[in-house]
């Protein structure tokens, strides 16, 4: 495969062009430190990137959803358990006294369950479906326009530095024209306007040189940040990319209208909103409904011996109305059961007992009855608020159809216009190659003519000057080559090495 290398071409190009230079030129980049590859720093920004993992979060919300809206089918199911304190005191309602006089303590429990089946549940189910895929839509996305920022900030990156190695060799030809121009001035055959011309020259390309990696320092902080880590100024990039491969505009658009993520997103929100549609018209079917509870209770006085005191007293007077009974029914002749009434006495027995029922506080519960329900609903007439959720889903079903159209056709567009400008690029990049060639003869025939004394230092400086803009305008366009490339596969969404 062949391989854009920028850099070392650079590099290697202005030292065959300009035989004044030192081979020693100083790098633009570190002399040592770790290699960061475009691959290595795309993994990285994706476990890092904030903008990424705000997105990825989305998917946490998504599958909520999803569970929630599968919940729908699942009974709902709740339970209660309380307690409370009554004081031992009655309560009067017309002129009658009701309650215990014994502070009380009680305890209840509940259970119930609730399970609602209708086609509303259904088609919301489907429609939270079609929501989590578009969230899965715009997640790809997300990461896609993550990977195109990091590339084209490498991209940047990259090009600083061969720019800032380009003002470097620069500096070394400035410094090397300086010191012949001195030579010549000693010997008679130059003058002391052209060793001024020479200095001004050699302290204007050292501070283009200084601006120059300044710049190529403030890049690799900015790739860093898109990376999502703190930058790492010891860093040093590679500068071996990957010549783009050659496509076809036609399986660019069927691929992008098929895979393109950010238009699988708008598909997926069109099918939720016909599904919100079906859910609003569901609004005229029936309905069921199924219910179940259960409940329990438990009590406690706080004063056992009032209970004893009050058992005691509810079994005299019982005693007492038997033997009156009795006194009765011998006075008309009756059989005689006073033995049955002189058995009717509060013994230790009935004490335990009662201890024994206030001691199953407070978990000793009493059921009460179970029930259960069901119901079956059939809506009528709502003051015609269905129809209007019905009109209001229909439209925006229609809105989302137009979106899905819109969506296409910006894709459309924007592959086309990435394609071409690919292509413009690689033209561009080919131009500007010859340009660099004819620059450079230019600059070695002036380097001759002023070194046998037959031009000036001003014909020198221009020649140097064109090739630096020459060369300068070669990096943009190598680098323009591979921006277009990212650009394209941002447009169409996936990436296409």
């Amino acid at each position: 495969m062949t391989c854009f290398r920028p850099f070392p071409l650079l590099v290697a190009g202005w030292l065959t062009a300009a035989p004044l230079l030192s081979s020693q030129n100083a790098p633009a980049v570190p002399a040592s430190g770790p290699v960061l590859t475009l691959t290595d720093a795309l993994a990285l920004a994706k476990r890092n990137n904030p903008t990424l993992q705000t997105a990825l979060n989305a998917r946490r919300s998504a599958a909520a959803t999803v569970r929630a809206a599968n919940g729908q089918f699942l009974p709902s199911v709740n339970t209660g358990f309380g307690g409370g304190y009554r004081e031992g005191r009655q309560t009067f309602f017309q002129g009658q006294g009701f309650g215990s006089t014994n502070d009380q303590l009680s305890t209840d429990a509940s259970a119930s369950a609730s399970l609602l089946l209708s086609m509303g549940a259904i088609n919301d189910r489907r429609a939270v479906k079609a929501s989590q895929e578009a969230t899965e839509a715009d997640i790809v996305a997300a990461e896609q326009r993550v990977r195109t920022d990091v590339t084209t900030q490498y991209l940047a990156a990259l090009q600083q530095q061969a720019r800032a190695a380009l003002q470097d060799s620069l500096v070394l030809a400035t410094g090397t024209q300086l010191q012949l121009a001195r030579a010549r001035l000693q010997v008679g055959s130059g003058t002391q306007l052209d060793v001024q011309r020479a200095e001004v020259a050699d302290g204007q390309q050292r501070v283009a040189a200084l601006n120059a990696r300044n710049q190529a320092a403030i890049e690799l902080i900015r790739l860093f940040q898109q990376i999502g880590l703190p930058p790492a100024m010891e860093t040093r990039l590679d500068p071996t990319l990957a010549a783009p491969p050659e496509v076809e505009l036609k399986d660019l658009l069927d691929r992008a209208g098929r895979t393109n993520p950010g238009l699988e997103a708008f598909r997926a929100r069109a099918m939720a909103s016909r599904r919100s549609v079906a859910s609003a018209r569901s609004a005229y079917l029936p309905s069921l409904s199924l219910q179940a509870g259960v409940s329990a209770f438990t009590n406690r006085f706080t004063s056992t011996s009032a209970l004893i005191t009050q058992g005691q007293a509810t079994l005299a007077s019982q005693r007492a109305s038997c033997i009156r009974t009795v006194e009765v029914r011998a006075r008309v002749g009756l059989g005689n059961a006073l033995a049955q009434c002189e058995a009717l006495t509060f013994g230790a027995t009935q004490e335990a007992a009662i201890r024994a029922q206030q001691g199953r506080y407070p978990f000793d519960f009493t059921r009460n009855p179970y029930s259960l329900s069901a119901s079956f609903s059939l809506p009528v007439f709502n003051g015609f608020r269905r129809e209007q959720q019905i009109e209001q889903a229909t439209v925006q079903q229609r809105n989302a159809e137009n979106d899905v159209r819109a969506q296409e056709l910006r894709v459309t567009a924007e592959v086309t216009a990435a394609f071409l400008t690919l292509g413009a690029s690689r033209q561009a990049a080919t131009l500007q190659e010859q340009n660099v060639r004819a620059a450079r003869t230019a600059l070695e025939l002036a380097q001759e003519r002023y070194r046998v004394g037959a031009s000036s230092l001003v014909e020198l400086v221009q020649a140097r000057a064109d090739f630096e803009r020459a060369e300068t305008d070669r990096i943009t366009a190598v680098y323009d080559v591979q921006r277009a490339f990212a650009a394209l596969e941002n447009a169409v969404g996936r990436t296409l090495r």
